[in-house]
């Protein structure tokens, strides 16, 4: 399709919100435009690989040959939904650019919201309505200052108005009496946070049965559903009528921080942990002074602006309130979000999987048997080639041989064969012994971090263990004594200074990645973590007990002398040549605290310089940032010593130099 055809097939588009420069669609109502609009569109968003990504508005441009994918969260829920990410798609170039909202303060928000939807869709009354409440109260007085959150939210202040789910309201001058715990509920259209950490660890793979309980509206268990895992909830307004059902993972999703009475708080946590049958997962909403001083104080919680009760929590305050309610351990999955294990078979086979080094075996083993092999062994290996190929990938997973019960092609491989052994012996000639040494060598690290961060830990000795460690153990150590031996010296050296800083120093030697101060700390990319010694692993591993999983950090800095790690998580690391630093988390191992520092309004977003020396060159966009960072380094008036200037002082920097930065590329005028 040409620039020509796709402006004709808009003008001819009947639904959606029209401007002189862009018609806005909602996602559903995609099947209001042409046909053949709607294929071209389609197949440029698969081609860019661009499919999986989340949007809910399609942007059609009237002069230009473009078209965005907005995302907008909530859409529904929300009156006056934010921005969360844009895709802006040249359908000439077959190119995109993205921009991520999600952390902005002050993000684009959208009115009029049901211009954009199938006119016959039943949510328009609705917002019609409070589009026209809005227009009654002149908020769309001032049209060029309402597209951003800030602004928006001032002249809400000024004119003593709040939004009350889709109406808008005047404010209250006092708190009534009552707490509305049903107003918790939000409508939600993708997974909650507990839920997608169920996702990310295997658990909704239809193995498992599934309870919510406390389930708000319902749409977790509407979303896993769709995945195929038997689900079930309940819930005291929404789901009053359904049952209270066992289950193999029982959700308490945000709910015991909005009951405001501690007896029924820790009743509903015990009583929710009696229903599950392998695994509770309980999650609270974290915060400090900083946020409950804003609120009117209730009991050890406060009392929010639309009448609900919040108790804040911290990590470790929540760790303990449930460890001491249930006389279990609870294991950080992530911030105010931990899994508490019935069955203790699964506890330990989530803890060491969570220290297992995933390396890509096929790239670093022969694609074709070396010439040094016997033509009847050439033979023989092309004959069963996929067969000898994933039984050789299970010994290098395993780092050992695997027993008949833990290949599921065993008696097929034993047919062709004659036994695990003699296969094994022909890939390692095909191979390389080389391959499979590394491979034992790597699984037996992984279980010395796995025995050192349980015994840091101090969890209960195991009555009974997994068969696949028990093998583990005696391939590797011999005995359990010499394993938790060798683990306890290994997390007894992670206390020592000058340990950790020699490790560090041979780490940055091999890898040549990262930011080196001195010996005061070594600042890494996420993706180098499964390549350190044992020694640091561990000292990491260390904090992320405490803390959880890493899924959402993008730099580690290790404190070679305060016994100290801390987490960075920047706005679009991937995409952008100076990712702005949008939140710092200080886990001090000693004290076994943790400290969230947010930035945006008290604390500026500092850009992060030289971002290639945290990346290796198959990282996305690797060529593009190194001929970045080189040029901004050439520059003699611009000081980079240290972590640089702070973003505005950067601005008038450049702007006094007659340097513009697009993307990637810096422009001299």
């Amino acid at each position: 399709m040409n620039f020509e055809e796709f402006k004709n097939h808009i003008k001819n588009i009947h639904a959606g919100k029209h401007l002189p420069d862009a018609l806005y669609l909602h996602k559903s109502a995609l099947d209001k435009i042409p046909a053949s609009l709607k294929v071209f569109v389609v197949d440029s968003i698969e081609s860019l690989n661009l499919s999986a990504r989340p949007w809910t508005v399609l942007k059609l441009y009237k002069r230009d040959f473009k078209i965005s994918l907005l995302n907008y969260p909530e859409f529904y829920t929300e009156a006056f939904p934010s921005l969360e990410s844009s895709y802006s798609i040249d359908l000439q170039a077959l190119a995109y650019k993205k921009i991520h909202y999600k952390n902005s303060k002050n993000p684009p928000i959208l009115h009029r919201k049901e211009t954009l939807l199938d006119p016959e869709n039943p949510k328009i009354p609705i917002f019609k309505k409070l589009t026209e409440q809005a227009e009654k109260e002149g908020l769309f007085e001032k049209k060029r200052k309402i597209g951003f959150k800030n602004a928006w939210e001032k002249i809400l202040k000024e004119k003593g108005l709040h939004i009350n789910g889709h109406s808008i309201v005047k404010e209250k001058n006092q708190f009534d009496n009552e707490i509305h715990r049903h107003k918790t509920a939000i409508d939600r259209y993708s997974l909650s946070t507990p839920v997608q950490s169920l996702y990310r660890h295997n658990y909704l793979n239809g193995e498992y049965t599934f309870f919510d309980y406390g389930c708000g509206k319902g749409d977790d268990l509407n979303i896993i559903k769709e995945l195929g895992v038997t689900a079930s909830g309940w819930d005291p307004v929404y789901r009053p009528e359904e049952k209270l059902t066992k289950a193999d993972i029982v959700n308490l999703g945000f709910v015991v921080n909005i009951i405001e009475s501690l007896s029924e708080r820790t009743q509903t946590l015990k009583k929710a942990y009696s229903l599950s049958k392998k695994i509770l997962v309980a999650s609270v909403m974290l915060g400090s002074e900083s946020i409950t001083s804003k609120f009117k104080k209730y009991g050890d919680g406060v009392i929010t602006s639309r009448n609900t009760f919040q108790k804040y929590y911290t990590q470790n305050e929540f760790r303990d309130y449930i460890e001491n309610s249930l006389g279990e351990s609870a294991i950080a999955v992530g911030p105010g979000l931990f899994y508490i294990f019935r069955d203790k078979i699964k506890e330990q086979q989530f803890l060491i999987d969570r220290q297992r080094q995933r390396k890509n075996w096929k790239k670093i083993s022969y694609t074709d048997p070396p010439d040094r092999l016997k033509i009847k062994q050439k033979a023989f290996y092309a004959r069963h080639k996929d067969l000898l190929d994933d039984f050789w990938e299970s010994c290098l997973e395993l780092g050992r041989l695997p027993l008949n019960s833990e290949y599921k092609k065993s008696e097929q491989l034993r047919a062709a064969c004659g036994s695990h052994q003699k296969a094994l012996t022909l890939l390692t000639d095909i191979h390389g012994k080389s391959n499979f040494e590394a491979a034992e060598s790597n699984r037996r690290n992984d279980l010395l971090v796995h025995f050192a961060l349980s015994h840091f830990s101090r969890r209960k000795p195991y009555n009974a263990m997994p068969k696949i460690l028990q093998k583990d153990i005696k391939y590797f150590f011999n005995k359990y004594t010499d394993a938790i031996q060798e683990a306890t010296d290994l997390l007894f050296s992670v206390g020592n200074t000058e340990t950790i800083k020699s490790e560090c120093q041979k780490a940055y030697e091999m890898l040549g990645t990262g930011r080196m101060e001195g010996d005061h700390s070594w600042t890494i990319h996420i993706d180098y973590v499964n390549q350190l010694s044992p020694t640091l692993r561990t000292y990491i591993g260390c904090a992320t007990q405490l803390y959880g999983d890493l899924y959402e950090v993008d730099l580690i800095k290790i404190h070679m002398q305060s016994n100290k790690v801390s987490l960075m998580r920047y706005d679009d690391f991937e995409g952008k040549p100076l990712p702005l630093l949008m939140e710092r988390i200080k886990i001090n191992l000693r004290e076994q605290k943790i400290n969230f520092y947010t930035y945006g309004e008290k604390f500026k977003p500092q850009p992060l310089y030289i971002k290639s020396q945290y990346i290796g060159d198959g990282y996305p966009n690797y060529d593009d940032q190194f001929r970045f960072d080189e040029k901004l380094s050439s520059f003699d008036w611009l000081d980079l010593s240290d972590f640089g200037l702070p973003s505005d002082e950067l601005s008038e920097l450049l702007d006094e130099h007659g340097i513009q930065l697009q993307d990637f590329k810096i422009k001299e005028s």
